[in-house]
Formats: structure tokens, C-alpha cells, sequence
């Protein structure tokens, strides 16, 4: 399911239009983002929960030249399926 087909679901369920629908689910996804970006865990209690954790640099290869690399330290998301999502 890409956004489109999501905004039209969501759109037939709450008996909404596709822009109110598409709206609100940016407004849900943007708050998502800056509560990561704020260091802060995101739980839609039963479905996920998301929270952002640290990876340390590691040693890598260059696929290309075969070379050693090192791969710096980065945050990441972290996601967890809740038991609504156990299929």
C-alpha cells in the first residue's frame, strides 16, 4: 500500500474526502518526525512504537575497491510491531 491508496482508505472509513483524509495523515506523520527528532518515542499503544537509537561507527568494506572503511556513527529508527500488528 503506497500513500494514495492509504489516504483513500482512510478517507472511506472515517467518510471523509481524500485532501481531509491526506491532510490529517501529514499532520499525524510530521508530528511523528519531530517527536523522533526531539529524542522523544512515539507508541500508538497495540500497533508500534518508535523510538530513535544511537549506531557507533563501525569498520566496513567499499564494495567497489574493496578498501577498509569506516561507517560513522548515526541515528537511527527504531521500530517495534505492538500485538495488532502480529499477523
Amino acid at each position: 500500500m503506497n500513500k494514495a491508496e492509504l489516504v483513500a482508505a482512510v478517507a472511506a472509513k472515517a467518510e471523509v474526502s481524500k485532501v481531509e483524509a491526506a491532510k490529517v495523515i501529514d499532520a499525524a506523520l510530521d508530528a511523528a518526525v519531530e517527536a523522533l527528532k526531539n529524542g522523544e518515542t512515539v507508541q500508538l499503544v497495540g500497533y508500534a512504537t518508535l523510538s530513535v537509537v544511537e549506531k557507533a561507527a563501525r569498520n566496513g568494506i567499499n564494495p567497489a575497491t574493496k578498501q577498509p572503511i569506516v561507517i560513522p556513527a548515526k541515528k537511527a529508527v527504531k521500530f517495534k510491531a505492538g500485538a495488532k500488528l502480529a499477523l
